[in-house]
């Protein structure tokens, strides 16, 4: 099973692709979606959108995990949920299921610790990959993180 894992942000939205099977799982693809901060929110908005159609396109995900947006008062909130809300909808156009965990959820199916600091979640999608180095950037480990979870919860 295919499933793509995001981490939704403005500036940067990290996105992780892994194929899980029912005893091994293997990174396919990880990186970011990043946008420019001299743009409008509208075009940055348009920049994800495309970006994550050809994702879609090319590694015809059967399942998506999207990073639930934990709020925090922040001059950004509004823009980050908006562009989550696109990625929302770029994956409905495409039929992709999906299933929306926070944070705290990921922390736990990945470490046992809802809490656990970033390092240890880092450490575990090592783990259950089979990486010998930690993805990069951290907004794609994020992503990466998020997919597994997907695959826990599914």
């Amino acid at each position: 099973m295919k499933i793509l894992g995001i981490d939704p942000g403005l500036a940067r939205v990290g996105y992780g692709i892994i194929d899980a099977n029912s005893g091994e799982r293997r990174i396919l693809d990880c990186g970011i979606i990043s946008t420019e901060a001299g743009h409008s929110e509208g075009d940055r908005m348009v920049v994800i959108t495309s970006d994550l159609r050809k994702l879609i396109r090319t590694w015809k995900p059967e399942l998506a995990a999207v990073e639930k947006f934990f709020f925090y008062r922040s001059s950004t909130t509004i823009s980050v949920v908006q562009a989550r809300g696109v990625v929302m909808m770029t994956l409905a156009r495409f039929k992709v299921p999906v299933v929306e965990l926070s944070p705290m959820q990921i922390k736990l199916a990945l470490t046992g610790f809802g809490h656990a600091e970033k390092d240890k979640v880092t450490k575990a999608v090592m783990r259950e990959l089979g990486l010998s180095n930690p993805p990069t950037p951290d907004d794609a480990a994020d992503a990466l993180a998020t997919a597994l979870t997907g695959w826990f919860q599914r």
